[in-house]
C-alpha cells in the first residue's frame, strides 16, 4: 500500500499505542512513533514506521524533537496524543506532588507537542486532525473521586481541545477527544483479576475510533468527544 499521509502518535510503545500504530498502517499512513527514551516500544524502524524517542514532559526537548521531525516531514496530517499515566487515590491520599505528576504525564505530554504541531497545521493547506485521550473519571464524578489527581489532569485535556477548536475552526484544524473506560490490557487484568474483562474496551476498538476521527468520513465533525465505554 502506498503511504498517503503522515501521522504522529505519542505513547506508541504502549498497548493502545501498538494497536493504533497497526491500525494506521492498515490505513496507509506513515507513522511517526514517539515513545519514552530507554523503553523498548516493541516497534521497529522501517519504511512505514519512524521511531522517535523523546521526554514529552520537557518543553525544550519537545521543541528540539519536533524541529528534527519537521525537517523530515513537510506535513503532519494527524497527531494522536496517547501518552499518559494513571494514579489511584481520593482527596485524602492526594497531595501537590501527585497533582504535578499527573499533570505532567496527562496534560503536558500532550500540550507541548500539540502546541508545536497545531501552529504548523494552521499553515497547512490540508489543515489537520488532533486527537487526545481523555478519561471517564474526568467526566463522571463518581468515577473520578477515587482517582482525583488523574481526573483533574485529564479534565485539562478537554478544555485544551475546546480552545484549539476555537482557533483552528477557520483553518481546517480539528481537535477531538476520545474517552475510553477501562481498556483491556495485560496490566489492567493483573490489577483487577476479578473484573469482567468482556465489559472492557479492546485497544483495537479504540484504534478503530481513532482511525475514523482522522478519516475523510469525519470531515463534518468538530469538537468531538467520543465516549468508548464498552459495557462498563
Amino acid at each position: 500500500m502506498t503511504t498517503k499521509k503522515n501521522v504522529l502518535i505519542t505513547g506508541a510503545g504502549g498497548n493502545l499505542g501498538n494497536a493504533t500504530v497497526e491500525r494506521f498502517i492498515e490505513e496507509g499512513y506513515k507513522i511517526i512513533a514517539v515513545d519514552v527514551p530507554g523503553k523498548d516500544s516493541g516497534l521497529q524502524d522501517n519504511d512505514r514506521i519512524d521511531i522517535v524517542k523523546a521526554d514529552l514532559t520537557s518543553e525544550s526537548e519537545v521543541e528540539k524533537t519536533m524541529a528534527s521531525i519537521w525537517k523530515k516531514y513537510e506535513t503532519i496530517h494527524a497527531a494522536l496524543f496517547i501518552a499518559g499515566g494513571y494514579h489511584y487515590g481520593g482527596l485524602k491520599d492526594t497531595d501537590g506532588a501527585t497533582i504535578d505528576k499527573m499533570i505532567n504525564l496527562n496534560f503536558k505530554t500532550g500540550f507541548f507537542i500539540a502546541k508545536n504541531i497545531f501552529l504548523k497545521m494552521l499553515d497547512q493547506s490540508s489543515g489537520g486532525r488532533l486527537v487526545f485521550v481523555g478519561a471517564k473519571p474526568a467526566l463522571v464524578p463518581s468515577a473520578g473521586k477515587d482517582a482525583l489527581a488523574y481526573a483533574l489532569s485529564k479534565s485539562l485535556v478537554f478544555q485544551f481541545a475546546d480552545l484549539l477548536n476555537a482557533e483552528g475552526a477557520s483553518k481546517g484544524v480539528t481537535a477531538s477527544v476520545i474517552v475510553p473506560s477501562i481498556i483491556d490490557t495485560p496490566p489492567n487484568r493483573k490489577a483487577m483479576p476479578n473484573a469482567n474483562f468482556d465489559h472492557w474496551v479492546k485497544p483495537e476498538e479504540i484504534a478503530d475510533a481513532l482511525a475514523y476521527l482522522c478519516s475523510d468520513n469525519s470531515s463534518a465533525l468538530r469538537g468531538t468527544v467520543l465516549k468508548i465505554y464498552g459495557k462498563s
